[in-house]
């Protein structure tokens, strides 16, 4: 049965509780569309699991689990071991031995005890980590005998496999399979008859174990492994995302293989199936995302959002939420329903449920069925053809109802109901997903979640969505004339208002701000600034700077990145706007001007910040209104006037001046005129965009 609706891939570990800080060798849980989850310890790794088999079961979605560690031991252990060639014997054998706590077990003193009963105290096992020595269990390989074979025909085919009868040292996995079986078998008793372990067993049952060994993608892990990144996290959640993208037949060819008592290794011989569509991160913007077509000086508005739209991509990664937490995120995937809603034929009035084709015209009266069907109680039993049942709004309809009389409509006396037909057959009832039906896609990729969009998430089976990590832009105010706001300015200075006000932009838009604060006119400070900007980013918005004086360093450090674009706009105001790219991070160099920031700001970054956040290009929507003002306006620039609704016309602000914040305060929304010339009179039509289009 595939395919399959999550896959979930474990990193184990044989140690001991590694402490609160994520780190290497320990255990590590990725999902597909999630960050991958850090487990201190197994009790926890096995509580963690427990908790995601049970959310699947009551989702009604299949759930793979890989682990990276062997199922089963060469063949000839199981029956040796335990008189049966059964690798489920030996699973049972080791939960009734291994002892395990957080920070201790005794995983050296059972490997001892079966190289003594099986290989004169010489092997299989060895590599006692431990300081005290352990009769029977060799240190070294030197002193060692194995009586089976070294490793698995799986782990031959695999080149940079280890053994499992090493228990310590640089790559060995003997450890983590002495204790991680007994917690698959306790999860195997626990949900049993849910549970199928491949290639044991045939894949049945809603969730399935699965062996994986993540050096299979060692490519792709190395490539997406940053300076700061745990590789074991980074490559569970590689290999979940590439089963996850896998076409299920090709899923269905890398399940079909028989090794029924060693096991095997999950997408062996299809390496490169899997690496292909591994990736946790979109890849990073190309340096000439904002070039211009050669000779282009001038650059008109729709020509400069033409070639935003195309240069830029989504650059957040994905992860998981809870429904509760999920709005205003942006959906990572197509959501598909998981049950129909309604999930039942229903009734959607208070009243009385029969069949159809017991009643005719007229005068109508129908004996009672004992009982009633309520929302969340049903009925019981049947009702009989040309008997009545009492349902209440929203109780499921029992076989033999299809159609329902209000209480208005209807005498009730002595057992019976009267009413008058005819009634059209399934009269105030709703069907079974008249609303969606089960695997409908319900939510489409890359909407921004609305309190409605969760209502209809819960109706259909989700209790949590796979959403795109939330963007982060950062802004940074640049000049020596600046003052933070609230401190003492001297008379050749002014307070920073373009900071308070991108940031409240930003948190409005629904992304997350990064206030990376206030930098004077100093080039070594702007770049260490920008640095740390990128590391914490998506995306950065700097104001001043953005043109060619001699003060000008945003415009000034991204030339030397060489990465940088100058776009004069046919637009006013805010004619200059450097857009390019630090590490890779896309830079908005807007103008000083606070009027000329925020009409950048929402006519250019809004529409490329939705884009790189995964929602998609947005246009404002505009409305034509008549005009409360008088304007002859030259070709050439489109304009954006500061205005407002006031008796159904657009007024606009008293002056146009750039410099007038009070302006912005004032209005609420923008007047957009052509880029062509106009002549503007009291009741022309004009486009006016207020502030809300833009999310504010």
């Amino acid at each position: 049965m595939t395919p399959f609706d999550r896959f979930v891939m474990v990193d184990w570990s044989g140690g001991n509780d590694t402490g609160p800080t994520p780190r290497k060798d320990a255990i590590w849980i990725g999902e597909a569309g999630a960050e991958p989850r850090y487990m201190r310890n197994r009790a926890l790794a096995e509580e963690a699991l427990s908790d995601r088999i049970e959310r699947s079961l009551t989702a009604g979605e299949r759930l793979m689990i890989g682990f990276d560690f062997p199922f089963g031991y060469p063949a000839g252990f199981a029956g040796a071991l335990t008189g049966r060639s059964d690798p489920f014997a030996v699973w049972g054998w080791l939960t009734e031995r291994i002892e395990d706590s957080p920070k201790a077990n005794n995983r050296f003193d059972v490997a001892g005890g079966i190289n003594r009963a099986l290989g004169n105290g010489r092997g299989p096992f060895w590599a006692n980590g431990l300081s005290r020595d352990i009769d029977g269990l060799p240190r070294r390989k030197d002193s060692y005998l194995n009586p089976f074979p070294e490793k698995r025909c799986s782990e031959t085919l695999c080149k940079g496999a280890f053994t499992c009868w090493q228990l310590a040292g640089a790559g060995a996995v003997g450890s983590q399979v002495l204790m991680g079986l007994p917690v698959l078998e306790r999860l195997r008793r626990r949900f049993a008859g849910h549970v199928a372990v491949w290639p044991f067993e045939p894949l049945e049952r809603p969730v399935a174990f699965v062996e994986i060994w993540p050096g299979l993608i060692n490519p792709a892990v190395r490539a997406a492994t940053g300076p700061n990144d745990i590789r074991d996290a980074v490559q569970v959640a590689l290999l979940a995302e590439g089963l996850s993208a896998l076409d299920p037949a090709r899923l269905l060819a890398m399940l079909s293989i028989d090794a029924p008592e060693e096991g095997w290794i999950l997408g062996l011989g299809f390496e490169q199936e899997l690496m292909p569509p591994v990736t946790l991160q979109p890849p990073p913007l190309r340096n000439d995302c904002f070039a211009l077509p050669a000779g282009v000086d001038w650059t008109p508005v729709d020509a400069a959002l033409d070639l935003l739209r195309k240069g830029l991509h989504p650059v957040t990664g994905r992860e998981t939420v809870p429904l509760m937490q999920a709005a205003g995120r942006v959906l990572a995937e197509d959501v598909a329903a998981r049950r129909a809603n309604p999930p039942t034929a229903n009734t959607a009035v208070d009243g009385y449920g029969f069949a159809s084709a017991a009643i005719g015209a007229g005068p109508q009266s129908l004996p009672l069925v004992p009982g009633r069907a309520a929302a969340g109680v049903p009925f019981g039993g049947t009702v009989p053809p040309g008997h009545a049942l009492r349902v209440l709004t929203g109780a499921a309809l029992p076989p033999g109802v299809d159609t329902v009389v209000l209480d208005e409509d209807v005498r009730v006396g002595d057992g019976r109901i009267a009413f008058h037909g005819p009634l059209k057959p399934g009269a105030n009832t709703r069907k079974a997903g008249e609303d969606v039906a089960k695997g409908d896609i319900a939510l489409k990729q890359g909407r921004v979640l609305t309190p409605a969009d969760l209502a209809l998430a819960a109706a259909t089976g989700y209790g949590d969505l796979p959403v795109r990590e939330r963007l982060r832009v950062a802004v940074i105010s640049t000049g020596d004339e600046l003052a933070d706001p609230g401190s003492f300015a001297s008379d050749a200075q002014i307070f920073d208002a373009n900071r308070p006000m991108l940031l409240s932009m930003i948190a409005r838009f629904g992304f997350e701000p990064v206030d990376m604060g206030r930098v004077p006119d100093n080039r070594d400070t702007l770049r260490a600034t920008l640095d740390a900007a990128s590391g914490r980013a998506h995306v950065i918005l700097t104001s001043g700077g953005a043109s060619a004086g001699d003060e000008d360093h945003v415009s000034a450090l991204l030339h030397e990145a060489g990465a940088m674009q100058e776009w004069r706009i046919a637009l006013k105001p805010g004619r200059p706007l450097a857009l390019g790219l630090w590490q890779d991070t896309p830079v908005f160099g807007l103008p000083g001007n606070p009027v000329a920031a925020l009409v950048c700001t929402l006519i250019f970054a809004r529409p490329a910040m939705s884009l790189l956040a995964g929602a998609g290009w947005t246009e404002p929507q505009g409305f034509t209104v008549p005009a409360a003002f008088s304007k002859s306006k030259k070709p050439g620039r489109r304009e954006y006037l500061r205005a407002r609704i006031r008796d159904g016309r657009a007024e606009v602000f008293k002056s146009e001046g750039s410099g007038r914040i009070s302006g912005l305060s004032w209005a609420e929304g923008l007047v957009e005129l052509p880029d062509a010339a106009a002549k503007i009179s009291p009741g022309d039509p004009v486009r006016y965009i207020p502030y809300a289009s833009f999310g504010l």
